[in-house]
Order: C-alpha cells, then sequence, then structure tokens
C-alpha cells in the first residue's frame, strides 16, 4: 500500500494533540569523529521511551473512527506493546500483548504499568503472532500489527517532516529496521520533501533478515535473530515491506552487538543521552562504517528502553 504524504500531514495534525515534538541535537563528539555535522533525532523524549507511539495512536484512532473496537492486541519484543498499550488507555480501551519468553524487563515493566493484559509466548515474535492472530478473530478485537497494519506507517513518517523543519539542509538520515514501519514511513516522507535525501538502513549483525532480503530483492528469512537490539530482533520479512524498502532504501549497514555496546557507552559519555541497544545502532553504524554517507546527518535515536545487565556490559566495557 502506498502511503501518501496528505495521510502522513493528517497523521501530523492528530499526533499534535497527543504527543511532543521531540528535540534534534548536534551531536558534536560525532561530529569530530566522522567530519560530518551530524545531529540526534531524540525519540527517547516520547512517551513509553521510543518512537511507537506516533504509529499506535494514529493507527488506533483512525480504526476506531471505521469501526466499533472494544480491544486492540498487539505482538512485540517490548516498544510496539508499550506504544499500543499507551495508545490504549489514551482512548479508554483494554489492550493485549504477547511477548516473547523472558521479554526485556524494563519494556514488559512498561506495559505492565500501563495497564495491558499480557501473555508471554515462544522465543520470537512468531509463536506470539499465531496466538495473536487467532485471538483476533473474536468479534471487536483489533489487531494492530506494526509489521503489516496500512495506517501505522504514517506515525513514524511525522519524524522526517519534523527533521526537515528543524534542520532542512539535511542530506541523509540513519534508520534502524526492525520490522520496516519506522524506515518505510521515514523514508516516504522525508523523499517526497527532499527527493536527493539519502536514507540509511541499519540492522543486528545477528538479526539481518531485512538486509538480506533487501539485497537479494526478495524476502529471505533467518533461523534465529538472536540480538541484543531487541527492537531489531527480526526473522521473517514481510514481502511487501522487502519490495517498500527496496524502493525506498539507499544503504543497508549492519552492526555487531559489540559495536552497539560501544555506540550507547559514546552517547552516554559523550553526549549525555541514554539509549538501548537498537537506538544506538544508528551511531554504531556511522562510526564503524567507512565514511558518513553525507555531510548533514541525522541519526534517529529510537529508544532508551534498556535493561540494566546490557547497559552494565556498555558502560564496563563489557562483551
Amino acid at each position: 500500500m502506498v502511503l501518501e504524504f496528505s495521510t502522513i500531514e493528517n497523521a501530523r495534525d492528530l499526533l499534535r494533540r497527543y504527543l511532543p515534538l521531540t528535540r534534534l541535537v548536534a551531536a558534536p563528539s560525532l561530529s569530530r569523529a566522522t567530519g560530518a555535522k551530524v545531529y540526534l533525532k531524540l525519540e527517547i523524549e516520547m512517551p513509553t521511551g521510543s518512537f511507537k507511539p506516533r504509529g499506535a495512536i494514529y493507527a488506533l484512532s483512525v480504526n476506531l473512527g471505521r469501526r466499533p473496537i472494544r480491544e486492540v492486541i498487539a505482538t512485540s519484543t517490548g516498544n510496539h506493546g508499550a506504544a499500543v498499550a499507551y495508545a490504549a488507555r489514551l482512548f479508554n480501551l483494554p489492550a493485549r500483548i504477547f511477548l516473547p519468553e523472558n521479554p526485556n524487563p524494563v519494556k514488559r515493566g512498561r506495559i505492565a504499568d500501563l495497564g495491558a493484559t499480557i501473555v508471554e509466548k515462544g522465543i520470537d515474535l512468531a509463536e506470539g503472532f499465531q496466538l495473536a492472530s487467532a485471538y483476533a478473530r473474536r468479534d471487536g478485537v483489533y489487531f494492530l500489527n506494526d509489521a503489516t497494519d496500512p495506517d501505522l506507517p504514517a506515525g513514524p513518517a511525522t519524524i522526517a517532516c519534523e527533521i526537515l523543519e528543524q534542520l532542512p539542509e539535511v542530506d541523509t538520515i540513519y534508520v534502524p529496521i526492525g520490522d520496516t514501519a519506522l524506515i518505510r514511513g521515514v523514508a516516504t516522507a522525508a523523499k517526497h520533501l527532499g527527493p536527493k535525501m539519502k536514507i540509511i538502513g541499519v540492522q543486528a549483525e545477528q538479526a539481518p533478515a531485512y538486509c538480506l532480503s533487501w539485497k537479494s530483492g526478495q524476502a529471505v528469512s533467518t533461523e534465529s535473530c538472536d540480538t541484543i537490539a531487541d527492537g531489531l530482533a527480526t526473522r521473517t520479512p514481510d514481502p511487501a515491506n522487502v519490495r517498500a524498502i527496496g524502493e525506498l532504501v539507499d544503504d543497508i549497514c549492519l552492526v555487531s552487538e559489540q559495536q552497539m555496546l560501544a555506540a550507547i557507552r559514546h552517547l552516554l559519555f559523550e553526549e549525555h543521552v541514554l539509549t538501548e541497544p537498537s537506538g544506538a545502532a544508528t551511531t554504531a553504524a556511522l562510526l564503524h562504517h567507512a565514511q558518513p554517507a553525507g555531510k548533514n546527518v541525522v541519526l534517529i535515536v529510537s529508544g532508551a528502553n534498556i535493561p540494566q545487565d546490557v547497559l552494565r556490559r556498555a558502560v564496563c566495557g563489557e562483551r
């Protein structure tokens, strides 16, 4: 489904009622290290500590206008689940979130604090998706699927609109890739507003399914997606999403676990920004891959929900 820019404008109008404008801040240490002018788009300032409420609030609001909804459900590794729970609370609906077993405790805690029912099943999203799909057959249940919901990408697309207003001279945006809703939305809006804009996706080396798919032009699944960056942990790409990023994304970088830990440490010590591994992935890509892809570079810092053990590893330089 093609995302029209008019839909993105509608999303901006709606989200202004519920969400703050996140800051775009200069990152002097990264500028010195790379020779580019580098900025951080701090989506960590959103409610629930990630960019995800943009899509969840917009998609739920649009669908409430179309049909009666008595419950909203989602599968998630954490941030999307918290965002759906947050949106459900805004609109006075119950939420049910299907998580993998042993999820990120910080993200699970956010979901629980927002009053959603939590179901833990499987080692990744696959089993939870099956359960959620079956549950969604009940009358009045809306399955807000982060990977395939046609309305949701308009929410994260508003990030690009804000970036272009905050920094009109931006020429390159680095975007984490999980289920691709973020990069599909950002790339669509950015290339509408600046057709020469470069969009660089970033995935974890240990969860490279969309990178492999982007390179081959068809969906390529992986056996596992075992990475500290749970926000990037996908192993079964959606074919329509693969086609979309093939048209929108200029390059995709892979980053290692150690590179993400080093990026967390760098952002914390040098820029005083606390982020989870998926949020630090764009910084890792900038620091560990050849030359920056542009002169005026924005890194999307997508989330801040880092478990204590991962933060300790990053701060102490542990493997």
